[in-house]
């Protein structure tokens, strides 16, 4: 029996998932890089400092990780090898951007939340890593 190249139904619902999530994570990006003044007095004091003290080197990290994991999710749906590379880029995005939230006070401004929401982030990552060279082992991708 030989290995069929075309992936099936769970490759791509996994793949229009990640892309999904990326794109929120994109979304999310512009809503934090382009909020207003008149914006940010809406929210809780402290939310509005911790948003104020995130460096510029953070904001960088989490542009790099959402745009790279977008295209990494293009890639994959159109079947590119390249894809794996865009996912590990991503992946380091998101680890120096993790690495401001891990090293501030993120849990006493955001509650639990504000540490669930960043390993959730890290290990997704991690899987579409995992996930993309899964596929390429397959033959699914070239």
């Amino acid at each position: 029996m030989s290995q069929s190249n075309k992936p099936n139904t769970g490759f791509w619902i996994l793949s229009i998932l990640a892309l999904v999530w990326n794109l929120m994570g994109v979304l999310n990006y512009i809503g934090q890089a382009f909020i207003t003044d008149d914006m940010k007095a809406l929210l809780p004091e402290s939310q509005r400092l911790y948003m104020e003290s995130v460096p510029s080197w953070a904001t960088a990290a989490f542009a790099f990780a959402v745009f790279a994991g977008v295209l990494g999710c293009l890639l994959l749906l159109l079947r590119k090898k390249i894809a794996k590379t865009f996912f590990v880029i991503s992946l380091l995005g998101v680890l120096v951007q993790m690495a401001h939230a891990f090293s501030s006070e993120i849990e006493d401004v955001y509650g639990p939340g504000g540490i669930t929401m960043p390993i959730l982030i890290i290990a997704f990552s991690i899987l579409l890593v995992w996930y993309s060279r899964l596929v390429d082992s397959k033959g699914w991708l070239s």
